[in-house]
C-alpha cells in the first residue's frame, strides 16, 4: 500500500509541469525586465547627449 502511493507520488507530472512554466515564466519576466533596463540606460544616455548638445553649460568664470 504504502509502496504504491511512493510510487503513484514519483509517477505525477502535473505538478513538475506548473512548476516548469512557472520558472519559464519566472525567466521570461526576468529577461524582460533586464532588457528593458538597459535599453532605458542608453535612451537616457541619448537624451543627455541631445540636451546638452541644444543647451550647452556656459563657461565658467575663475
Amino acid at each position: 500500500m504504502i509502496i504504491s502511493r511512493i510510487k503513484c507520488f514519483f509517477s505525477d507530472v502535473e505538478g513538475a509541469t506548473a512548476i516548469e512554466y512557472s520558472l519559464l515564466a519566472a525567466l521570461i519576466g526576468v529577461t524582460i525586465a533586464a532588457g528593458a533596463t538597459t535599453l532605458g540606460t542608453a535612451i537616457n544616455d541619448k537624451f543627455d547627449a541631445i540636451g546638452k548638445a541644444l543647451n550647452p553649460e556656459p563657461p565658467k568664470v575663475p
